[in-house]
């Protein structure tokens, strides 16, 4: 990424999952990329989306290791505790729900309101997976309920964050991402893996699009919601 400078420091949230690795890859083969730390729920210390208190831990602890100039939020999940995503209004569950909001939106707001502060000021993003079934305007098919639902409030979460940041940090970006249709366990159960990005392909894609955005002033007001190849989608 060259908008960051050549000696940018980068988070990676989730770290261990097929893009999270992805992205720690290809950030690590940036020579403009000074150090990639990495989060997940595997380090230490450990957190999870569902403990505020361990987020808030987490994120105390790397501010000695902070400022950073990139912070990539790639938590999130389609199948949650064995239960993939409602084909028909009738599978919606309550539990089951409030599980998907809890892991695709209230988790992710929490780590905003966490590890924005730990953005460098200036040139500086903050960009989330999101997903193209997130879009109201987009939604073409209907289905995967509780996903779609909880991919809409996560956008919101990051617009809204995007408003108020913008007063502190008018030159930060923050981005709602889609990464395309990657080689993951998250979607071997309804694609097949032969033809489809590898991790790296979409990260390296979602990078290069992020490094051209808000470069022009006051064309913007919120967050960005792009795919892996730049193109952006509606909300």
């Amino acid at each position: 990424m060259k908008s960051l400078g050549s000696s940018y420091r980068a988070l990676v949230i989730g770290a261990t999952g097929a893009i999270g690795s992805g992205f720690v890859t290809v950030l690590r083969g940036d020579p403009n990329c000074a150090e990639v730390v990495e989060v997940s729920r595997s380090t230490h210390p450990d957190f999870a989306l569902e403990n505020e208190v361990s987020i808030a831990q987490v994120s105390a602890q790397l501010s000695l290791l902070g400022p950073f100039a990139l912070i990539v939020d790639a938590t999130g999940a389609l199948t949650i505790d064995g239960n993939g995503p409602e084909k028909h209004l009738g599978a919606l569950d309550s539990e089951r729900l409030m599980r998907s909001f809890q892991v695709n939106a209230i988790g992710p707001a929490l780590l905003l309101k966490h590890f924005l502060p730990r953005l460098i000021s200036g040139r500086a993003i903050y960009a989330k997976l999101s997903a193209r079934v997130g879009s109201i305007s987009d939604n073409q098919k209907g289905g995967w309920y509780g996903y779609r639902a909880s991919k809409a409030a996560l956008n919101m979460f990051l617009q809204t964050a995007a408003i108020e940041f913008a007063r502190k940090n008018p030159s930060a970006v923050i981005a709602a991402l889609q990464p395309g249709t990657v080689q993951s366990p998250l979607t071997k159960p309804f694609v097949g893996q032969e033809g489809i990005l590898t991790p790296s392909e979409s990260a390296s894609g979602l990078l290069q699009a992020l490094d051209t955005l808000g470069l022009e002033p006051h064309t913007q007001q919120g967050a960005y919601f792009i795919d892996y190849q730049g193109r952006s989608i509606h909300w």
